[in-house]
C-alpha cells in the first residue's frame, strides 16, 4: 500500500468512526435542522453559489434521474458535477465530476486541512460530505453540479443551495421514522426543497401529494411542472442489454429509438422526469437572457445510451452473470421493490434463488408480502449495525409462507446460492442497498 493509499485508508476510518454516518448508526446521524450545514457552508464561503445546481429529492428514482442527468449533460460538453449517496464499494463514488471519482488526495486534504472545524462543529458525515463535494466542484470549475438528496430535503445538508431547477421524483412511505407517517407527511419534507421563483418538477402525479407540491410552490411563486403534462411514453421495450422506447415532447415532437443502457423497467418513469426536467432547463436563462444549456438531440441520445460508462451508476437492476442469470438491485422499500418484482415475475426461470437482507425501521409487513412465494430464499445480513438479524428476518418471513435458510454474511449467501443453482436459475440480489454493495465483489 502506498502512502497516499494508506492516508486516505486512515483518514476515511476518521470518517466512519468519528462522523455519526446513517447507513450505519441510522437516527443518531440525522439532525433535525441545519445549523451545522448553515455554519459549515459558511465557513467554506457558499462554494455552491459559483456553479449552477440541480437539486433532485423524492422517495425512489433521485439517484437514477441524477446519473441520467448528469449524462446527458456531460454528453451536450458541460463539465458536470455529481453529488450522491450512498457510495456501494468507495466512499469516493459520493463526488464526481464528469464520471471521474474525487481523487483520494482531495478526501485526506480536505480532512486534514479542515480537521479543526470539523471536529469544532461536529457535522454528521453527511453534512461533512455535502460541503466536500461542492467545494471540490467550485475548485473544478464545473458549470452545473447536480446534487441529489440525502434524505427529506427540508432539512437535508445539501438545502443550503440555491438551485437553477428543483426535481422531486415521487413519493412512497420510507424513512417514515423522521419523515411522517403519511404521504402528505412526507411531501412536506421533500417540497423543502422548492426555492422562491425556481421551476420544481415533479416526476409522479399523485393525488395524495399534489396539493402539497402546488401549495408549496404558490407559496414561494415556483413555477410548478408535473413531468407527465411535457412528456409521454409512448412504446417501450427491453432488447438484450438496451432499452428502447419513443415518446413525446412538447411541440408535437415525436422522437424514436432512444436507448437507454439501464435494464429496470422502472428506469422508464426516471426518463419521462428526465425529459421533462430538461425541456424547462432549455428556458433557463443567465442574466444576459442567453441559454444556460443547449443540449442537441445527439447529445440527449448519447448521454441516455452510456449512463453507466459515463457515471459509474452500479446496483440498479445490474445483471451480473448470465448463466445462471445474477441481478441485482438497490430497490429498498415498498414501492421500489414492487417495480422490481414486477419485473423478475415476467423472467422464465427453472427456479429462484433469492438473497435478501434488510436494515431497520423498515415496514417488513408492507415489504413482505411484494415478495415471491416460489423463490427460496438466503436470509443474511450486511456488516453494519442497522441490518437485521437474519434470524429474525427469517421468522418475520415465514409468517408469509417464505422459506429458506439463514447465513450471517452476504459473501457466504452468495456462494451458497450460486453453488445451489442450475444454469437455468435466476438468483436475485435485494432488499437492501448494503447488501448489494457486499454483493458486487462476489
Amino acid at each position: 500500500m502506498s502512502r497516499q493509499e494508506l492516508l486516505y485508508s486512515e483518514t476515511t476510518a476518521f470518517l466512519f468512526s468519528k462522523l455519526p454516518i446513517y447507513q450505519r448508526v441510522g437516527a443518531i446521524a440525522y439532525k433535525p435542522d441545519l445549523h451545522t450545514a448553515q455554519a459549515f457552508d459558511e465557513y467554506f464561503n457558499f462554494p455552491h453559489c459559483q456553479y449552477k445546481t440541480i437539486h433532485v429529492a423524492g422517495t425512489n428514482g433521485k439517484g437514477s434521474v441524477s446519473h441520467i442527468l448528469a449524462s446527458v449533460l456531460q454528453s451536450a460538453g458541460y463539465k458536470v458535477g455529481l453529488f450522491t449517496s450512498p457510495h456501494l464499494k468507495d466512499f469516493r463514488e459520493r463526488i464526481k465530476v464528469n464520471g471521474v471519482m474525487i481523487p483520494e488526495e482531495e478526501v485526506t486534504d480536505f480532512v486534514l486541512k479542515h480537521k479543526a472545524k470539523i471536529e469544532e462543529l461536529q457535522p454528521s458525515f453527511f453534512e461533512m460530505t455535502a460541503t466536500m463535494a461542492f467545494s471540490y466542484f467550485a475548485r473544478q470549475i464545473v458549470d452545473i453540479a447536480i446534487i441529489e438528496v440525502g434524505m427529506g430535503g427540508r432539512l437535508d445538508a445539501t438545502n443550503v443551495i440555491q438551485p437553477v431547477m428543483s426535481i422531486i421524483t415521487n413519493i412512497g412511505m420510507d424513512h417514515c421514522e423522521h419523515l411522517g407517517h403519511s404521504l402528505p407527511a412526507i411531501a412536506v419534507e421533500k417540497a423543502g426543497i422548492i426555492k422562491a421563483g425556481t421551476p420544481v418538477v415533479i416526476g409522479e402525479r399523485q393525488h395524495e401529494t399534489s396539493p402539497v407540491f402546488e401549495a408549496k410552490a404558490k407559496e414561494h411563486n415556483a413555477p410548478l411542472f408535473y413531468a407527465d403534462n411535457y412528456v409521454r411514453m409512448e412504446s417501450a421495450q427491453l432488447i438484450g442489454n438496451i432499452q428502447s422506447f419513443s415518446v413525446v415532447i412538447p411541440d408535437s415532437l415525436f422522437v424514436m429509438n432512444l436507448q437507454l443502457d439501464l435494464q429496470g423497467t422502472y428506469q422508464r418513469k426516471n426518463i419521462v422526469t428526465v425529459l421533462a426536467a430538461l425541456h424547462i432547463l432549455k428556458d433557463c436563462r443567465d442574466v444576459r437572457k442567453k441559454p444556460c444549456f443547449i443540449i442537441k438531440e445527439e447529445a440527449l441520445r448519447q448521454g441516455l445510451s452510456k449512463v453507466v460508462s459515463q457515471t459509474g451508476l452500479r446496483g440498479r437492476w445490474e445483471i451480473l452473470s448470465k448463466h445462471p442469470l445474477i441481478i441485482c438491485d438497490t430497490g429498498h422499500n415498498a414501492n421500489g421493490l414492487r417495480e422490481s418484482m414486477a419485473q423478475l415475475k415476467n423472467i422464465p426461470r427453472r427456479r429462484l434463488h433469492f438473497i435478501l437482507g434488510m436494515v431497520q425501521e423498515k415496514d417488513l409487513d408492507s415489504i413482505i408480502p411484494l415478495l415471491p412465494t416460489d423463490a427460496y430464499y438466503y436470509f443474511t445480513k450486511a456488516d453494519l449495525p442497522r441490518a437485521i438479524d437474519p434470524r429474525d428476518l427469517a421468522k418475520h418471513c415465514s409468517e408469509y409462507g417464505l422459506r429458506g435458510q439463514i447465513i450471517q454474511t452476504v459473501p457466504n449467501a452468495v456462494k451458497i446460492a450460486k453453488s445451489n443453482a442450475y444454469p437455468d436459475d435466476i438468483i436475485f440480489i435485494g432488499g437492501s442497498t448494503f447488501v448489494v454493495a457486499e454483493a458486487l465483489d462476489e
